[in-house]
């Protein structure tokens, strides 16, 4: 027995001497690296292109709760909210739901009911002197008839008296004549000049009655009422701000606040315009709430805006985009923020990985590789991407493992080139140990086998510097 261990034991210092060496080649110091950092495995499946944005739950269909239309007319160009229900408020049909100040129609107010005083004044001056030069005229004209009828009878006893006599009998009878027809010309035209007075002091008064009533109304209508039942949502000014108390109502803008129709929703957001291009009408859109992470809805675009423009705080130019929720759901409420993913594109049989794990150096894409017990930088071809993973068109194969990060030290690391020919190599790799393969052909089942086997890859070790 002894002489057995003794015969085997030069047998056993060489296999271990031999196995340490292979150890030591096949284990290089970047094996420690590999276990240390986080993997990813690169995913072979339907890839998605999505756009997230962040948007805002708005009802699509709603009714305006507005100020008076008609403040224009009166001259009153804005005026402030006074009083305001609470936005949320659920309130019925002919509830009050906000008040304006009175302040500027009180003012207007005052000084139409003045100048309504003076026109009142002013027409019943007018019916008194009319009055008066009708009755003045009246009175010149019937002295007129009996001077000429005295004229007249005159005139008939002068008939057998001197020619003289008769001829002034005459004369007086003609001036008669002619002064009770102008007496009638003279009742006419006062008659008609009053009539005009009367007209224009008559319209005078009333457009002040007009002015006035139309106040009042204007007046009643700077208290808002709700048309129907609802929920009250306040608008928002140009500058983003909901309006409330305080804010400035004009005739321009006179929406006060709305009362949202909760069975149809949408999310109101922005892109940027780099994601812009991607988007297009009736793309399928993953909605969630940020009140509910566990709550999922389904969207679909409705509007991409042409124009871009200018947010406040924002230095790049924004679209506008409509996502209409497509199941009615009552625990939506106007205002919620939501999580908006729009899915652009969906690319079958697509390998990826994430994106943490691609290096871009001198134009070109790595990635740290696991092959075996060490790391080798293997170039690769990457093609679309969305928010965390690119997909890789060449240079990794299905159930690759990958490196999220650079590794510590990176001296000793193989590089290897997805092109025929000397590969490219970045700043500070170490030139000794790179090599190239040929692209890894698709995976194929060996017979009998339940899963694909990786076609065997050469590999080729350089020499040792």
């Amino acid at each position: 027995m002894q002489l057995i261990r003794k015969r085997l034991m030069p047998v056993i210092v060489a296999v271990v001497m031999v196995g340490g060496a292979v150890m030591w080649y096949a284990w290089p110091a970047t094996a420690s690296a590999v276990e240390s950092s986080l993997t990813a495995q690169v995913k072979f499946g339907v890839f998605k292109v999505q756009v997230t944005t962040t948007g805002e739950l708005r009802a699509r269909k709603f009714v305006e709760m507005q100020g008076p239309a008609a403040a224009q007319s009166v001259q009153v160009y804005q005026t402030k909210i006074s009083t305001m229900v609470p936005e949320g408020s659920v309130v019925k049909a002919g509830d009050v739901v906000a008040e304006l100040d009175l302040g500027p129609i009180a003012s207007k107010l005052n000084d139409v009911a003045l100048n309504l005083q003076k026109a009142q004044a002013e027409f019943t001056r007018a019916q008194l002197d009319s009055a008066l030069e009708l009755a003045q005229a009246r009175e010149d004209s019937r002295t007129a008839e009996y001077t000429l009828e005295e004229k007249k009878i005159a005139l008939e006893q002068a008939r057998y008296e001197a020619p003289t006599v008769k001829r002034q009998a005459e004369i007086d009878f003609e001036k008669a004549t002619r002064a009770l027809a102008q007496s009638k010309r003279n009742l006419a035209t006062k008659t008609k000049q009053a009539e005009a007075k009367m007209a224009s002091v008559g319209a005078d008064l009333a457009r002040q009655q007009n002015q006035l009533k139309n106040i009042q109304e204007v007046q009643a209508s700077f208290t808002i009422k709700a048309p129907s039942a609802g929920m009250v949502i306040y608008v928002r000014e140009w500058n983003g701000r909901k309006k409330g108390v305080g804010s400035t109502w004009s005739p321009w803008d006179p929406t006060v606040a709305t009362l949202p129709d909760l069975a149809q929703m949408e999310s109101d957001t922005y892109v940027n315009e780099v994601d812009v291009r991607k988007l297009a009408v009736g793309q399928a859109v993953d909605v969630s709430l940020d009140a509910d992470a566990t709550k999922r809805l389904s969207g679909t675009v409705t509007h991409v805006a042409n124009v871009g423009e200018q947010k406040p705080n924002q230095d790049s130019k924004v679209f506008e985009v409509k996502i209409a929720i497509t199941k009615a759901d009552t625990t939506l409420r106007p205002g919620m923020t939501t999580a908006n993913s729009i899915l652009t594109a969906a690319i079958p049989n697509a390998l990826s990985i994430p994106l943490e794990a691609l290096v871009n150096t001198g134009g070109l894409s790595y990635v740290y590789k696991k092959d075996g017990r060490r790391v080798v930088k293997q170039q690769i071809e990457t093609g679309q991407a969305n928010d965390v993973e690119i997909i890789v068109r060449r240079g990794l194969a299905k159930d690759d493992v990958v490196m999220l990060s650079v590794p510590g030290d990176t001296s000793g690391i193989t590089m290897v080139s997805i092109s025929g020919g000397k590969p490219a190599v970045s700043p500070g790799a170490d030139t000794s140990r790179s090599v190239t393969v040929p692209t890894p052909a698709p995976a194929q089942k060996a017979p009998g086998a339940s899963t694909p086997v990786a076609p065997a890859k050469t590999r080729v070790r350089a020499a040792r510097s």
